[in-house]
């Protein structure tokens, strides 16, 4: 039985990453290790943490098609590699990712058939007050950095349309138990077997 790849998306302060982390600690969920050409943080393993490359070797594999998504952020490039996440899918294993907006177009847009068969993608949106209370609550961020998130949150919520799936966000409870359904019902569908 083929797993599920479930992209979930959503907005700075929506708790999708701490979703992603909570299942996969639990063993619902597969995790995929991405690459970078950002240099190591104390601590971090290649191979464990990332696969670390140089530019050059991440601009092949780029050229070579090999990545599923791929990005530049802050003057680094990331990325997921396709082959990777076919074999956790082979395997039998639910992948999520925790990807922006744009990266769940790409990988939707994916002519590869095994992804295309295992793809499903949720958006978890977040009611505008609550979600700039979440910002502030934070206490991390300048009043500029949190009107840019709320800017940037809007944009996103307004291809919310493009998913399958909408979780509305309330308490972090009631969201893991929605997202722990989904994935059950995920697993069911016919067309992945």
């Amino acid at each position: 039985m083929l797993g599920t790849l479930l992209i979930v998306s959503g907005p700075s302060g929506s708790g999708k990453t701490t979703l992603c982390r909570r299942a996969e600690a639990a063993g619902h969920t597969a995790y995929s290790i991405s690459c970078t050409t950002r240099q190591p943080r104390p601590g971090e393993k290649d191979g464990v943490d990332y696969h670390f490359l140089t530019p050059d070797v991440f601009a092949a594999k780029v050229a070579a098609g090999e990545f599923l998504e791929h990005a530049t952020v802050h003057g680094n490039s990331y990325g997921t590699l396709k082959a990777d996440i076919i074999e956790l899918l082979q395997q039998g294993k639910n992948v999520v990712m925790d990807i922006d907006v744009q990266g769940a177009a790409s990988i939707r847009a994916c002519d590869d058939a095994i992804i295309r068969r295992a793809y499903a993608d949720v958006y978890i949106h977040v009611p505008s007050a609550e979600l700039e209370a979440r910002l502030r609550g934070r206490q991390t961020d300048s009043e500029e950095v949190i009107q840019l998130r709320l800017h940037n949150a809007a944009e996103e919520d307004a291809r919310q349309g493009e998913y399958q799936y909408a979780l509305i966000s309330g308490d972090r409870e009631a969201d893991y138990s929605k997202f722990l359904a989904l994935l059950a019902a995920l697993a069911m569908r016919t067309q992945l077997a």
